[in-house]
């Protein structure tokens, strides 16, 4: 199910804590946000993995010798025609000269008079015919994942294509070389270059999607390992070997799909980003779920090269520490580098290095919904602020025309927190007007959503009383609108 999955994931004995999340968020002196002056603040990038550049200026003389040699073997190939496997070519090239053989064989005996030279000239035409072989036409066009492959052809995506192949062997020419004859071979075979245009996994699309993109512009791929615990689900997508096959059709096709968003060229977003929801996953003792995923890790490690800029494993169960603890050894540095586990009590704050709170679905504790009518990209970022430990803040949302809606979304991290929402008139002489009673707000609650119609100018007020030892984080955002609006 996922590039390096439950069959190939590693973390070391020592390692099996969470990589813990460390944001620096300066303390403020008041405990009043006011919407229009409180900006988004920048969460601090993980330094577990730093992808490497694709610009040759960046390069090391090791690595841009390396690319260069590839580039020279690529072109040789292509043109030569040697990039791909020629055992079929030559099967039906043998079976059209038996069969002419008996056919010249039969016209020489019927000659009158022939002599011997004369026979002899005959046949050694004939064995230079049996030999000849038809003009092979060199496929100049050879493309991956859209981007030409012949070198001389100067294509702006070649290099950062060949990069990849290069950096998953090491820099080592002929291994990565061979992996991008194997890579071609199994596209032609799995017809993967047509994937895109087949009606594939209507009903395990839950398992897994595409859903928005990370700080940097990465796609990111969800893998929802808990919705497999419903039984029929799980034998419509693993009881037999060929709904086994078609889930891995299926689940090539999601990585096309995540393709088609990457820029290739230097500079430009050429990976994913996976999270793997452990949440009520099957255990290891499921065996058909074993077999689909040690196929899909196999033909994606080994036909998607440097796809992965970082793999993050959520609700991560200790079995799961546990298992992946025996397979540390046999992986490399580089690779466990863009591994990263969160148990469940520390989803949101360790996606929030990566990925930006509007991005994060809001079961993951972010202000993402599907089909959100309210809010978008053109609404503008969200803000944020620090509830200090036994202190109360407000964010005021100010109200001064009468008749509008006021729509706002706020999540506190962790919550744990007292929280009320008021409309707080300008005249003193109006009543405050409860939107949201007060009410303790336990750990485990989701992003709250709410809206409000105001009669006469004033403010939103909403309310944050945290009661407890340690700082809070808070988010939020807000806009307004014409009743007449959708």
């Amino acid at each position: 199910m996922t590039v390096e999955s439950v069959d190939a994931v590693e973390v070391k004995a020592e390692e099996t804590q969470m990589t813990e999340v460390s944001v620096s968020v300066p303390e403020e002196e008041k405990t009043v946000g006011k919407v229009d002056e409180a900006a988004p603040k920048t969460v601090e990038k993980s330094s577990s993995y730093r992808e490497e550049s694709n610009f040759l200026s960046d390069l090391k003389d090791n690595e841009n010798k390396a690319l260069i040699e590839l580039r020279s073997k690529l072109e040789e190939a292509i043109l030569g025609n040697n990039l791909f496997k020629k055992e079929e070519l030559k099967k039906e090239a043998g079976t059209e000269s038996k069969e002419e053989q008996p056919a010249a064989a039969e016209e020489k005996e019927k000659e009158p008079g022939a002599t011997d030279g004369a026979a002899q000239e005959g046949e050694d035409k004939q064995s230079s015919s049996d030999v000849e072989q038809p003009e092979e036409v060199v496929d100049r066009d050879i493309t991956l994942w859209g981007v030409p492959l012949l070198p001389s052809k100067c294509a702006e995506g070649n290099d950062v294509i060949l990069l990849k192949f290069l950096r998953a062997r090491e820099f080592k020419v002929n291994e990565a070389f061979e992996m991008l004859k194997k890579t071609l071979e199994w596209r032609k075979e799995f017809k993967t270059d047509s994937i895109l245009e087949e009606e594939l996994g209507q009903d395990i699309s839950s398992v897994a999607y595409m859903n928005g993109v990370d700080r940097e512009g990465h796609p990111i791929c969800y893998n929802i390992y808990g919705v497999l615990e419903n039984k029929e689900l799980y034998q419509k997508t693993f009881g037999t070997e060929e709904k086994r096959n078609q889930f891995l059709r299926w689940r090539i096709q999601l990585m096309e799909k995540g393709i088609q968003n990457l820029k290739f060229k230097p500079g430009g977003v050429t990976s994913l980003l996976q999270i793997n929801d452990l949440n009520n996953s099957p255990g290891p003792s499921k065996k058909e779920i074993r077999i689909a995923t040690k196929q899909a890790v196999s033909l994606l490690q080994d036909n998607y090269p440097e796809f992965m800029a970082r793999n993050i494993f959520i609700n991560v169960p200790f079995w799961y520490y546990a298992m992946n603890a025996l397979l540390s050894p046999f992986l490399t540095q580089r690779t466990k580098s863009k591994f990263v586990f969160a148990r469940p009590s520390k989803v949101t704050e360790t996606l929030l290095k990566y990925i930006s709170v509007e991005e994060i679905p809001v079961q993951y504790g972010g202000l993402k919904r599907e089909e959100d009518t309210e809010f978008s990209v053109e609404d503008g970022g969200v803000s944020e602020l620090v509830a200090k430990a036994g202190s109360t803040t407000t964010i005021e949302i100010p109200a001064p025309e009468v008749g509008r809606t006021l729509v706002w979304d706020l999540t506190v991290m962790g919550w744990e927190v007292n929280y009320k929402e008021e409309f707080v008139p300008v005249d003193e002489g109006s009543y405050t007007i409860i939107i949201q009673k007060g009410k303790k707000m336990g750990s485990q609650e989701g992003p709250v959503r709410n809206s409000f119609r105001n009669n006469e100018p004033g403010k939103v007020v909403l309310t944050i009383e945290n009661s407890g030892s340690k700082k809070k984080r808070v988010f939020y955002r807000y806009k307004t609108k014409n009743c007449s609006s959708s």
